[in-house]
């Protein structure tokens, strides 16, 4: 079926590449993202995919088979317009329809943890299995649902926004307007408060992470806990089973639902391995429902890493709607 686009655009970067049917990335790009400058975002995107398209002409690999957008927000079922992108500054923008006529490509529009699940489903962690849930942990939690062998995107589109589930009944409050949401305990941004929630209290045994940064535990980052805790600082490893404990009980409510396969854990939290699957894995089995009498879905990393959306994102241009 050829090569096609993918692009990945996020509130800090568009990243894009040339992949081909296999799922290979045979070229990249990359840009800053205007900040919440819908046209120049657009007029960005459209630059990479024509330094792509070139490159394709250039090394001789056939006609493009289409281009594919993975973008943060809400996409409609159509696949053409992003209804709302809170850090890309587009509110109801026909992107397909506006890409297309500058590149003169067909172009699809795919919510950007949907395309990274699409990726992971068709060329990484669960490659064997058809009834799949993405769960990307990164300053937030984003999800994605393939049900037998399909990508579920709901009556409008918007499915999946796993990590507003409500985890705790008025929890901590949440960038969406709502309380408890699941991204406020399991997420990257969790924690590092968890971290740094720790170490103000645990202070004496906090001394490696605390080191990292500036000595305070406001001044604990992300990369901070990762290393403290492989080095086995054992503030920096209670966060982990703590963020791993809230994703397991997250997983078990999924399963009652969904009853996938497998959970693929995705974004730059799982770098950290087993410091988080561990206690993931475990709380999920503790926590599912009917444990015993069916059986557990497996609780896997995810393998494409930061190429995910870019790979997602060119396969779906290759579907049919």
């Amino acid at each position: 079926m050829g090569v096609a686009i993918g692009v990945d655009v996020g509130g800090t970067k568009i990243a894009a590449g040339l992949v081909d049917d296999a799922g290979g990335v045979r070229r990249r790009t990359r840009r800053e993202t205007p900040t919440r400058d819908a046209a120049g975002s657009l007029a960005v995107i459209s630059d990479a995919i024509l330094e792509l398209a070139a490159a394709a002409t250039a090394d001789g690999l056939g006609e493009l088979a289409g281009v594919g957008i993975g973008a943060a927000g809400f996409v409609d079922r159509e696949r053409q317009q992003v209804r709302f992108g809170a850090n890309l500054g587009w509110r109801d923008t026909p992107v397909a329809d506006l890409l297309e006529s500058q590149i003169g490509m067909p172009v699809v529009v795919e919510n950007d943890a949907n395309a990274a699940c699409w990726g992971e489903f068709r060329f990484g962690a669960s490659r064997d299995q058809h009834d799949v849930v993405c769960v990307t942990v990164g300053t937030g939690i984003g999800g994605g649902i393939v049900s037998d062998g399909r990508l579920v995107r709901g009556g409008y589109g918007i499915a999946a926004e796993i990590g507003h589930l409500r985890m705790v009944s008025a929890g901590r409050p949440c960038g969406c307007g709502r309380r408890g949401c699941w991204e406020q305990y399991g997420s990257g941004n969790a924690l590092v408060r968890e971290a740094r929630d720790l170490a103000a209290e645990r202070r004496a045994d906090a001394g490696l992470l605390l080191s990292y940064g500036d000595g305070t535990p406001e001044g604990v980052e992300g990369l901070h806990v990762t290393a403290a805790a492989r080095a086995g600082d054992p503030v920096a490893v209670a966060a982990f089973t703590r963020i791993g404990e809230w994703l397991g009980r997250g997983l078990a409510e999924l399963a009652a639902i969904l009853d996938p396969e497998a959970f693929v854990i995705g974004g730059g939290v799982v770098e950290a391995g087993e410091l988080l699957l561990e206690p993931t894995r475990r709380t999920f089995e503790e926590d599912l429902v009917g444990h015993g009498y069916r059986p557990v879905a497996q609780v896997l990393p995810a393998q494409l890493g930061n190429d995910a959306g870019i790979v997602g994102a060119a396969d779906l241009a290759r579907l049919p709607d």
